[in-house]
């Protein structure tokens, strides 16, 4: 008589209050971990896993975290990767955000013990950073930025707009759309290739709540073009807000058509707005740089307290600012022989009969500094080998060019060198 192989089958509460399972109940909670012991129970009455090894397998198939994002080396050759979550935080801001993950002074004045201004040492350390504003503002991405601007200053009025800067910023978001939906009338001036200073000046009205500096960040227009600075729109009588994108607070040698929020403020700009997690190298946040009315004007509004910061971005952010050199400002800085002597030595370790050290063009990515590549060192390997490593612990992203898989340096701290030569060798059997 052949012994039914479910009845050897551990009971699921036997095997929940196992003890090799008591860390895995803190660290991931009891509803997670009894979704995967159910599930390899399952396997254990149909045959696949003998009654003595559930526990074992349990173990083996919990996962280290109960979040389900998972960490990614970034070989794209892309600083700034919207995809992999846009600029990596510094050691110093993922620190900060531990600290801010629990009961925090963010909102209260040690001090007196009274309510105190909401995340003040991040925007002093902004405001340190953009000597030219006269004040500023955070909120949750640079979307937002825009709406809280557009929303407090021109809802039932009219905003101008040259044409070519009627932008679609990624994944189907359109600046007009966005614009429209909290209120404002576009007024568009000029045509897509060409504006000039009079289109706009001519479309002044009583009307006009102000004028709209778009900077096209993720494509560029040659040829037979002209636009309208900042500088220019300033001599309006009306106030000129400039969306710079990419977050760059400063001029940077590398990217010099890259528009800054210091130079744009400099030159008459009453309001720039910025992402955080671009070239600034910060967490996901929207700035509000500029003139002290317009922006204690934003800070005062209803919508602002919808599109306000959380604890763990204001940590962050004010880690970024004070802190070390962040990641992105790391890369953007990299020296090409010095990636290319890390790319050799990278070979030598994974070995020459698979891989092979290479020249490569890195970009900035984020839709910042369209069409500027900067030069790098790749590891090439087998395209064979780029779902591989997409799939493996850590997984590995690079890009395919020429038929080979390019592992781009730049975008790769080198602390990560050893864990990207053990994948390569994992995804390639060796």
């Amino acid at each position: 008589m052949v012994e039914d192989r479910r009845r050897r089958t551990p009971r699921t509460d036997a095997v929940l209050d196992d003890p090799r399972l008591v860390a895995a109940h803190h660290r991931l909670g009891r509803a997670m971990v009894k979704g995967v012991v159910v599930d390899v129970l399952d396997r254990c009455r149909k045959g696949s896993v003998p009654p003595s090894d559930v526990v074992d397998v349990v173990l083996d198939e919990l996962p280290q975290r109960a979040g389900s994002l998972r960490e990614v080396i970034n070989a794209t050759g892309v600083v700034v990767h919207t995809n992999l979550g846009r600029a990596p935080l510094s050691a110093a801001a993922v620190d900060a955000v531990t600290v801010a993950a629990g009961s925090t002074d963010v909102e209260l004045d040690l001090a007196t013990g009274r309510r105190g201004r909401r995340g003040a040492a991040a925007l002093e350390a902004l405001a340190h950073a953009v000597p030219a504003a006269g004040a500023v503002h955070v909120v949750n991405n640079g979307a937002g930025a825009l709406a809280l601007v557009t929303c407090a200053l021109a809802r039932g009025r009219e905003v101008l707009v040259a044409r070519g800067e009627l932008v679609e910023i990624g994944d189907g978001f359109r600046i007009p759309e966005l614009l429209e939906s909290v209120g404002a009338v576009l007024r568009e001036v000029g045509t897509t290739n060409r504006v000039r200073l009079r289109d706009y000046s001519e479309a002044v009205t009583e009307r006009t709540a102000f004028a709209l500096k778009v900077h096209p960040s993720n494509f560029r227009v040659e040829g037979f073009t002209s636009s309208v600075t900042v500088d220019e729109l300033a001599s309006l009588p009306v106030p000129v807000v400039a969306d710079i994108g990419s977050g760059l607070l400063t001029p940077h040698p590398r990217l010099p058509d890259e528009p800054d929020a210091s130079t744009y403020l400099r030159a008459g700009a009453d309001l720039v707005t910025a992402s955080g997690d671009k070239l600034l190298g910060g967490p996901q946040c929207g700035l509000v740089l500029g003139r002290t009315d317009l922006v204690e004007a934003l800070r005062r509004h209803p919508l602002a307290r919808a599109l306000r910061v959380d604890k763990l971005t204001l940590a962050a952010l004010e880690a970024t600012l004070v802190g070390p050199v962040p990641p992105v400002g790391a890369m953007l800085s990299s020296d090409p022989d010095d990636l290319m002597r890390r790319a050799t030595r990278l070979v030598e370790a994974i070995g020459r009969d698979l891989a092979e050290a290479t020249a490569s063009r890195a970009a900035v990515g984020g839709g910042g500094a369209p069409g500027v590549t900067l030069p790098s060192a790749a590891v090439a390997l087998p395209e064979r080998l780029a779902a591989p490593l997409r799939s493996g612990e850590p997984p590995v992203v690079g890009h395919v060019q020429d038929g080979r898989l390019l592992l781009d340096l730049m975008t790769v701290p080198a602390e990560r060198d050893l864990a990207l030569v053990s994948a390569v060798r994992r995804a390639s059997g060796a």
